[in-house]
């Protein structure tokens, strides 16, 4: 079963303090995880309160829909207005 592991760090301009972020990244984890099927966690900057980083694992039947569903992540991400990707860290 081919899978994908990658972290996506970011930040959350509007963010004024960690209960602010706290609800943004449990929105956003919640989002991907009810429309993608995929596992997210909280991996860095637990006590800054403007960043954040998630890691997301995607397991899929075959290699090409992985990529697509991984892809498809990233473009969430990047659509979403409460948040600026800065980073994509491709995993093993």
């Amino acid at each position: 079963m081919p899978f994908r592991c990658f972290e996506a760090a970011f930040v959350i301009p509007g963010a004024e303090s960690l209960k602010d972020k706290r609800m943004v990244v449990r929105s956003v984890k919640d989002r991907i995880r009810s429309r993608f099927n995929v596992s997210v966690a909280e991996s860095a900057d637990n006590d800054k309160w403007q960043r954040c980083a998630l890691c997301f694992a995607v397991a899929a039947s075959d290699n090409a829909s992985a990529e697509r569903i991984k892809q498809d992540i990233i473009g969430f991400l990047g659509s979403e207005p409460r948040i600026e990707v800065t980073q994509i860290r491709e995993g093993t």
